[in-house]
C-alpha cells in the first residue's frame, strides 16, 4: 500500500475510534434512537439529491441500510445509553468480523480457512472474558447489545458483498435514507411523541457538534475513504487497519472520560483482537506448488 493510502487508512481508524466519544457526548442530550435517526437523515439529505443511485438493487440498498446502519448503530447507541463504556464498545464491536466469516460460510458457501476458524474460536474466548469482567462491575445487557450489533453488521457485510465496484459514497448515502423513518417510528413508540419532539426542539451545541462529527467525519469521510481503499487494494491489505479502532477508542475514552477497563476486560480485549488478527492471516503457497490463489479475508466493509 502506498504511504499516502496507508496514512489515509490510519486516519479513518482514528476517526472511527474517536467517534465513540462523540456518540457518548451526544447521548447525554438526545435519546439514542432519535440520535440514530438524526445522524442518518443528515447523511442522506441533501446528498441523496445529488449523488447518483448506486448500480445495485433496492434490496441491497435496503439490506445495507437496515443491518449495517440501523441495526448496528441502533443497538450500539442503545447499549451506550444504558451504560456501555465508550472505550469498550468499539472493542466488542470487532465481533462483526467473526460473524461475517460465519455468515458468509453459511450463506455464500465461502469456506473459511483454518486461521479464520482459529480466530473465531479465540474471539469467542475473548468475548467470554470481557463478559465475565464486565459482569463483575456492571449488567451484561449493554454488552450483549453490542454483540448483537456486531451480528447485524456481519449480516450487512454479507449483503454488501454483492455491491462490489459501485460508488462507496452512493451506497453510504442511499442506504442511509432507509434508516430515519423506522428509527423515528421506533423512538416514538418507545419514548413517546413528546420526548421525540422535545429532543429535536432542545438540541444543545454539544449534541449538534457530536452529530456533525458522526455525519461528516465518521460516515461521509470515513466510509467513503474506506470504500475507496477497498477499491484500490485487496481486502486483506486494508481490513487490518480496523484493529487500530479499539485502542484509539480506549485511549480517547480515557482522555475524555477517565475510563479505564477492568483487568479481565483488558485481557479479554487482547484475546479478542488476537482472534481478529488471526482471521486475517493469509495462506501462502508452498514453493513447490507454484503461484497459488491467496485466501481473501471474509470481511467487507
Amino acid at each position: 500500500m502506498k504511504p499516502q493510502h496507508a496514512a489515509l487508512a490510519v486516519l479513518v481508524a482514528v476517526i472511527w475510534g474517536v467517534n465513540f466519544v462523540a456518540i457518548e457526548l451526544g447521548l447525554r442530550d438526545v435519546p439514542p434512537l432519535v440520535f440514530v435517526a438524526l445522524r442518518f437523515a443528515l447523511v442522506a439529505v441533501p446528498a441523496v439529491f445529488f449523488v447518483p443511485k448506486p448500480a445495485v438493487s433496492w434490496r441491497v440498498i435496503a439490506g445495507v441500510g437496515i443491518f449495517m446502519s440501523a441495526g448496528q448503530f441502533g443497538l450500539v447507541y442503545l447499549a451506550m445509553h444504558w451504560g456501555m463504556p465508550a472505550g469498550l464498545a468499539p472493542l466488542v464491536l470487532q465481533s462483526q468480523m467473526f460473524f461475517t466469516i460465519l455468515i458468509a460460510a453459511a450463506v455464500l458457501k465461502e469456506r473459511p480457512t483454518a486461521a479464520q476458524l482459529a480466530g473465531v474460536g479465540a474471539g469467542a474466548v475473548g468475548l467470554v472474558l470481557v463478559a465475565v469482567g464486565r459482569g463483575a462491575v456492571a449488567p451484561l445487557g449493554p454488552l450483549l447489545l453490542v454483540v448483537f450489533a456486531g451480528l447485524s453488521w456481519g449480516i450487512g457485510n454479507t449483503i454488501s458483498r454483492s455491491a462490489k465496484g459501485v460508488s462507496g459514497v452512493g451506497l453510504v448515502v442511499w442506504s442511509a435514507a432507509v434508516v430515519p423513518v423506522p428509527m423515528l417510528a421506533l423512538a416514538t413508540a418507545v419514548e413517546g411523541p413528546a420526548t421525540v419532539l422535545g429532543a429535536f426542539a432542545d438540541l444543545s451545541l454539544p449534541a449538534w457538534l457530536s452529530t456533525l462529527f458522526t455525519v461528516v467525519l465518521a460516515s461521509l469521510v470515513g466510509y467513503s475513504a474506506w470504500n475507496s481503499l477497498l477499491g484500490k487494494y485487496p481486502a486483506a491489505a486494508v481490513v487490518p487497519y480496523t484493529l487500530l479502532v479499539p485502542p484509539v477508542g480506549l485511549a480517547a475514552a480515557w482522555l475524555a472520560f477517565g475510563e479505564v477497563p477492568q483487568p479481565l476486560e483488558a485481557l479479554g480485549g487482547l484475546v479478542l483482537l488476537a482472534g481478529v488478527g488471526t482471521t486475517l492471516v493469509r495462506r501462502r503457497p508452498s514453493p513447490s506448488s507454484g503461484a497459488g490463489v491467496p485466501v481473501r479475508s471474509g470481511v467487507s466493509r
